[in-house]
This record gives C-alpha cells, structure tokens and sequence, in this order.
C-alpha cells in the first residue's frame, strides 16, 4: 500500500519518516520507486531538458593572439611578463607599462600567449643581463647602450635589435636561451592552467620576415611535457610555411601529440596568404593543399591590424564589407597593394578558392573555420571600446594617441596612425568544458567563431529538416545537433529535392549594443569555374521590410558621439530564426556563414576623444558597428 502511494506520489515525507522508525533498511528501500518505474512515468528517459546531453553547451572566450615582452618586438616598448598576462586574462587587476591601472570587463575563459619565435626571450634576459646573453659581443653592445637612460640611443638600439631579425641569419647563436625562455613559459602555461576554471594553451607566432604578412600562430594540444620536447619553430629555420607544417607533422608524428597553426592577417599579405601557389611560387601542389588542410582548420578573420572578412572591390554589393579596412600596402609598407592581391588577402574569397581547389585536386585547404584575435603587443587582451589599450606599449591611451605613428614605413603614404587600429578581436569557441583538450578539439572541428570584440553568442546549424516551427524554441542546440550540423561542418548527403536550411540564434553582449541583424553569407562555384556570392538579411530587430532594391533599411544610430555613449532603444536583444536558401542549386559547391551585426556603438576614439577633451580629424570614424563571424557549414553535390 504504501509503495503505490509513493509512486502516485500521495506519501507526505513526515508520512514515509514516521514509516522509517518501525520498517527495516529492506522494508524502506522497498518503498522507494524502481528504476523501471521512474523511467514508465515519461515518454523520454529523463524530465529535465539538460541531462544526457552530449554536445558543446558553453562559449569560451579567449585569445590566441597576444604578445609580451619576451617577443622581441614586444619587448622593446612593453615590460608586461608573461604572468602579468596571464593575471590580466584572469581578471585581476595590472600595472601597465606606463603606470596605467588595466582590468577586463570580465576575465577570458582561455588564452594562448604567442610570442614571436624569433630569438624567442630575447628582450627579458638581455635587459636582466643574462650572463649567457652577454657572452656574445653583439649582445653586449646593445646591453650598453640600453642601459644609458639616453632616450635616443635607447630608441635607436631598440630599432636595430627589431632590425636584426629581418635578416636570414639570427644576430647571434641563442639556442641555450630560447630553450630556457621557452621552458619557463610552458611551466608558466601549467601554473596557470586550472582544467574548468581557465585554460593556458601552449602556443608562439611563427612570423616569416618581410613585407607581405604570411604568419602563423602554433598551438599545442598537449602540455609542458611534450612540448618541451622541441623549442618554437622560426623563420631562422625558414620562411617556408610548408617547412613549418612539416615540421609541425614530425612533431605529432615523433610525440603522438596535436598541434595547429593558425594564419592571420591576409589583409597585409600583398596577396599571398591565400594565393594557388606553393611558396616558391609553383602551382600548389596536392600534397601542400593536404598539409595545409590538416594543420590549418581556422583563420584568424579579425584583429587590431584590420578585419579580413571581406572587401568591397570583392563584394560591391556588400553594404558591409568595409569595415576597418586596411589595405593600402603588405605589412611594412613596402610594396603597394594592386587589385589583382586582393582575392588573396579575404577569408570570404579564400573559402571559393578553396572550392575551386577541391573541384580540381580533390583537396580543399581552405576548408576553415574563422576567429578573431587581439594580436596586442602590450601583455594585455584589452579590445572593448572603452577598455582598449592599443597595439603596442609604445602609444598607451593618452590625449594624442590617435595621432601617433603605430607602423612607420618607408614611404610615409603607408605608415599607419593610430586612430586607424581597429579594437578587436576575440574568439568564442564552442566547448564542452574548459580544458586544453576541449577547446583544441573545438578549433579541429571548427565550432568556433570570431567577433570584433564584442561577447554576443551565436549558434548557426545546418541541415535539411529544420522547420519554421524550430525557431520558437529557447534551446535550439537541442534540435539543432539533433536535425543537422554546428558551424564548421559539412551538411549530409541530400536524400530529396529540398534546399538546405538552418536555424540560427545570436544573443546580444549585455555590456554592448543590441543586434541589428543577422546575415547568410554563401559563396558557390559555378560550373564554368567562376565563383559567385550573396549576402541574405535573414532576421532583424523592428519592423523593417527589405525594399524593392533588395535592401534593408539602416537600423538608425543612437551613438552620442559628444558623450561617448548610446541608447538601446533600437535593434532587439536577440534574434532566432529559421532559413533556407532560396536559390539552392544542387549540383554547385557551396558554403554558407553566418555574419551578425550590432547597432552602432562609439568607437575607441569617441571614447578617448571624451576622456581627453581632443577634437579628432574629421577622418577619424567615432562609431563602429560591432560583428561576429561563424566558421561555414559546406555543401559537396554527391558523386
């Protein structure tokens, strides 16, 4: 009797206590409903809509991209350690270089410190006076003259070290402290790496010298341990990225671990970065496109060195295509940039190349992901608007910050100033937990996706069952898993005569401005080998209507320049919906991704205009409007 009670659920607890005092262990456990029992209740096997599940349910923020003072260009203006780095990305509070108090919004969940592998810990132990630095006579002669206080000589010195490491050869033999360096920092990396809490993920820049931006940023899988077992790969031993890459495979190969590199800044590249050439210019072969695909699975879209989404001599159509544009010369400015480089330089036209590659080779090596990154020389991953701290130690926000030179080359009409430094970016990496392990294999896989800064959250599935109706739930991962494939993937064999289709939410940043809008971006090959591309607005805030030019109207702009501040009185805090593509032809490649787009906001520079009471340039933008892009969901005709 009591036992059915139980299971109608009718037995108060004083009831089933009171029944404790005169029944046996056996008795009581007798009473409690079976498993069996339990599970009849429900059409499902369990009540709550989170348990048993077993996909990536959180958004990780981090940065694969910062510098400190043990790159050598870092550290002849910054002297941030790496552990004040670490510290920072934490959220504690830090001294900056110049004497600033800095702090985070809100600590990052993971960072990579990717400092350049050139003369890897050069600045730190020369200026302590390594003994072993000091040895060499070169060393030496800067270490005198650094330690002057003569300003001038203290700059000019600085130059010349930065100098020295765009030659073939190093400026001395360092072997004994780049292995030194590098192994206090992976055992830096694992006193700071706490699985749940905060992942330090082992990594440097590998930076080709030169003027057109072909680097890298490594990251390991693996710990202290394993990647002790080498030090970081330089352009000392070549300026080849297919060097590299081999080098990265007789790694996994030697240690059984897993390792990545990561491209940034095709915008400097002078078209290179995402050319169909080998390095020495030859046809690309299959065997470069297989290397390239397996250690190359995202691209690092965004940064302060200017975004590399897309461009508007490639996309006229793209309302949004210039954004923080940077495209007047390579990196150093020594080469002006020619409309021919362009469709080199942009992940949008690097994902149709890789189309174009895969039709013909059966390879795709631009089969990647996208995320942003800071890219920060100053030990801090400071990007929010109001919290920015710039390129590098050498200009901290101070009243003429925007004016001063960031990049000086030798033809003054590319030198770079810097109000032209955009404040970005971050990558969100969909993870299961907070572990090296999860957050490596969610950049293989890439489920990840970059902003310009700012913490919106994004999901983008693709299938061909969504419904209209998917779109109303408040858990759309749950239908999404189930019914397709998360960013980054490849959509199913198609079964019938429909069109793909996907359900996709983005959530606003609470500390940033609401969403105007979501967009498809999709590119395809046509059968003749031209590539084509289109944006589709799919959601947005108000009640807009797209007009007869296919347009949607601005969502206005709120941006109180004067104050630095704006009103979410426009836009809408979050947007989920449900879309398919209206102009599906299945036998073309495709890829499709997701681009979301905030309200207007003040820029850096409205901010900094505000806190220093400048008038700035009438070139100087004072509004930015804050974007995510998501790594692509690809379509292959079968056969």
């Amino acid at each position: 009797m009591t036992r059915n009670l139980i299971r109608a659920g009718t037995v108060s607890i004083a009831g089933l206590l009171s029944s404790v005092s005169t029944a046996s262990l056996a008795q009581v456990q007798d009473m409690l409903p079976s498993k069996d029992d339990v599970a009849n209740r429900f059409t499902s096997d369990h009540y709550s809509p989170y348990a048993g599940r077993n996909f990536p349910t959180e958004v990780l923020w981090g940065d694969t991209h910062l510098h400190t003072e043990v790159s050598v260009d870092a550290g002849t203006m910054t002297r941030m350690s790496q552990e004040d780095a670490y510290r920072f990305a934490r959220g504690e509070e830090v001294t900056t270089t110049h004497g600033l108090q800095a702090k985070l919004s809100r600590p990052l969940d993971w960072l990579v410190i990717a400092d350049h592998s050139e003369m890897y810990g050069l600045m730190p132990q020369l200026l302590g006076g390594d003994p072993e630095i000091l040895s060499h006579p070169q060393a030496k002669a800067w270490y005198d003259e650094l330690i002057t206080g003569d300003p001038d000589r203290v700059f000019n010195t600085a130059m010349e070290i930065v100098a020295s490491l765009s030659q073939p050869e190093p400026p001395f033999e360092s072997a004994k402290g780049i292995k030194k360096a590098w192994r206090e920092y992976t055992a830096l990396a694992e006193r700071y790496n706490e699985p749940g809490v905060f992942t330090a993920l082992i990594g440097y820049e590998w930076t080709s010298q030169g003027g057109d931006n072909i680097h890298r940023n490594v990251i390991f899988r693996d710990g202290a341990e394993m990647a002790n077992s080498v030090v970081p790969f330089s352009q000392f031993d070549s300026q080849n990225p297919e060097d590299l890459w081999s080098h990265l495979a007789m790694y996994e190969d030697r240690t059984g671990g897993d390792v990545l590199a990561i491209p940034h800044n095709g915008n400097l590249s002078n078209g290179r970065l995402f050319s169909v050439s080998n390095f020495d210019g030859s046809p690309l072969t299959e065997e470069m496109a297989r290397l390239r695909a397996r250690f190359e699975p995202v691209v690092e879209t965004t940064q302060i060195k200017g975004d590399s989404e897309a461009h508007p001599f490639l996309s006229p159509d793209d309302e949004f295509a210039d954004f923080d544009t940077w495209d007047a010369s390579n990196l150093n400015g020594t080469e002006a940039k020619t409309e021919d480089m362009l469709q080199y330089e942009y992940t949008r036209e690097a994902l149709k190349t890789g189309l174009m590659l895969e039709e013909q080779m059966g390879i795709n090596p631009y089969k990647v992901g996208q995320i942003g990154s800071t890219d920060a020389h100053t030990g801090l991953t400071a990007v929010e608007e109001e919290n920015f701290f710039g390129k590098h130690s050498g200009v901290e926000p101070e009243p003429n910050r925007w004016e001063h030179l960031v990049i000086e080359a030798p033809d003054p009409e590319f030198s770079i100033y810097g109000w032209k430094q955009a404040s970005g970016g971050y990558a969100a990496v969909w993870a299961t937990e907070n572990t090296r392990e999860a957050i490596f294999d969610a950049f293989e896989r890439r489920e990840v996706y970059g902003t310009t800064g700012s913490r919106m959250l994004v999901r983008f599935f693709g299938g061909w069952d969504f419904e209209a109706s998917d779109a109303m739930t408040r858990l759309p991962a749950d239908i999404g898993y189930a019914k397709g494939v998360p960013m980054g993937g490849d959509l199913p064999d198609r079964k019938s005569d429909g069109a793909p289709n996907f359900l996709i939410a983005a959530v606003k940043d609470p500390y940033s401005g609401n969403l105007d809008r979501v967009q498809v971006v999709k590119g395809w090959l046509n059968s003749d080998g031209t590539r084509g591309e289109k944006v589709y607005d799919v959601a947005w805030s108000g009640d807009r209507e797209i007009g007869a030019d296919g347009k949607l109207p601005s969502v206005g702009n709120t941006v109180d320049v004067a104050n630095a501040t704006w009103t979410n009185t426009i836009g809408a805090p979050e947007l989920l919906t449900y879309w398919q593509d209206p102009d599906f032809d299945p036998s073309l490649r495709t890829f499709y991704y997701v681009r979301v787009i905030e309200i207007p906001t003040p820029r850096w520079t409205a901010y900094e205009a505000k806190r220093f009471n400048v008038q700035m340039d009438d070139k100087v933008p004072m509004t930015t409007t804050e974007r995510a892009y998501t790594s692509p969901i690809w379509y292959t005709p079968k056969g």
